[in-house]
């Protein structure tokens, strides 16, 4: 008997798509450091990305209206899948109107799809969360280690600046324990600079 992927989970009173592995980090504080799964789900990790139609089939099974929020965060980065997940909020959007969608992301679509993504996220994601972790590029690649290395924050700062010329809603985010105060600060200073709003954010401990 095949095991069943777990491509959508509950938290809270939102909904979450897990609809790859692939990440271009390797976060000193990822949640996938934890376990294999997250907010009591089921294992994440996948055993290959399910197709666009698994997903909404995934999706449809649930009572849509029900949720506060759809967000496309699993256990990778979805922008890999950017073209899918538009896709897949359009037809969300199309047959739930009022349904909120929110992608979080490293926000390093630009250097992953080798083109400006930031267009893509126009209409059909009413919230971008960018992951901006630190204030340093230096601090940056220690802490996250990314494929792209030393000129990936100035990459993300950017994407972030360009997105919020097509979404309402974009927001940095960062996570309280890896940084000093100072470093938070500056944090918000660069969210001021961008013109976007920043969410503070505990670390997610292990459970048991």
């Amino acid at each position: 008997m095949k095991k069943a992927m777990c491509i959508t989970y509950e938290v809270e009173d939102s909904l979450y798509i897990n609809m790859t592995n692939r990440c271009s980090n390797r976060c000193s504080f990822c949640i996938r450091n934890n376990g294999d799964g997250a907010y009591g789900s089921e294992p994440l990790w996948l055993l290959r990305e399910p197709t666009v139609d698994e997903i909404l089939d995934s999706v449809f099974s649930r009572d849509v209206e029900k949720y506060r929020e759809i967000v496309f965060c699993g256990y990778g980065e979805p922008s890999y899948r950017l073209l899918d997940a538009r896709v897949i909020a359009f037809r969300i959007k199309e047959k739930y109107k009022d349904a909120k969608i929110r992608i979080n992301t490293n926000g390093q679509s630009d250097l992953i799809l080798g083109c400006d993504t930031a267009p893509l996220y126009k209409d059909v994601f009413d919230t971008v969360s960018v992951s901006l972790n630190a204030p340093t590029a230096e601090k940056y690649q220690k802490m996250c280690q990314s494929v792209y290395g030393k000129d990936t924050l100035g990459a993300i700062i950017a994407f972030a600046s360009n997105v919020n010329k097509y979404v309402q809603n974009v927001m940095f985010s960062v996570v309280r324990q890896t940084l000093t105060e100072e470093e938070l600060q500056e944090c918000i200073r660069i969210s001021e600079r961008v013109g976007v709003k920043i969410k503070i954010r505990d670390y997610i401990a292990p459970e048991g």
